[in-house]
């Protein structure tokens, strides 16, 4: 699914959409497996009855209840998660039912720099850290797939949009002489 257009500026584009890395999906894949595993090896254990009915089906429904909490949460939390680079921002978007999110532009990016483990390493993962002018602390943007191929990416766009600003002139369009190499007066 694209970022909607509507949330961008005329002359902006979308460079890179992300969700978190599929690495955080491993643990709610694993719990999915071995609750219905074990769900179907508990209901097959329930002895024959006039309680097996209601044994199974309270087995199920701890199951799904499990299944909500430990599987269709943090699957939600990924697919809801979205980091966008755009041409003119960063774009950070998080939340099921309460969203929340950043844009931060990238003027006002100082520096960006990432942080992977070993284990983040193999698998091409890793920490955004980005700092801006003017906050008090780095934006933190954790198991970003190909985390140090972005951070290349976000220092090329934040130099491509100081070139764009620097050769804009005043009433927002391009200064045709400066585009050809003269000097505008």
């Amino acid at each position: 699914m694209p970022y909607p257009d509507r949330y961008l500026a005329e002359d902006e584009e979308v460079v890179r959409r992300l969700h978190p890395h599929w690495s955080t999906l491993v643990g709610p894949v694993l719990v999915l497996l071995l609750v219905v595993g074990g769900a179907s090896f508990g209901a097959a254990l329930v002895p024959v009855g006039p309680q097996q009915g209601m044994v199974r089906l309270g087995i199920v429904v701890v199951s799904l209840l499990v299944l909500l909490a430990l599987v269709l949460r943090p699957l939600l939390r990924w697919r809801t998660t979205q980091y966008v680079i755009t041409t003119h921002r960063l774009l950070y978007r998080e939340g099921v039912l309460a969203r929340r999110g950043r844009d931060i532009a990238l003027s006002r990016i100082t520096d960006v720099s990432y942080e992977q483990s070993l284990g983040q390493r193999i698998l091409r993962s890793g920490t955004l850290f980005v700092e801006t002018a003017g906050d008090g602390g780095p934006t933190v943007l954790r198991t970003v797939p190909d985390s140090d191929g972005v951070s290349q990416l976000l220092t090329h766009m934040i130099d491509e949009d100081a070139d764009r600003r620097a050769w804009a002139d005043p009433r927002g369009g391009f200064d045709e002489d400066a585009d050809r190499g003269g000097w505008a007066y």
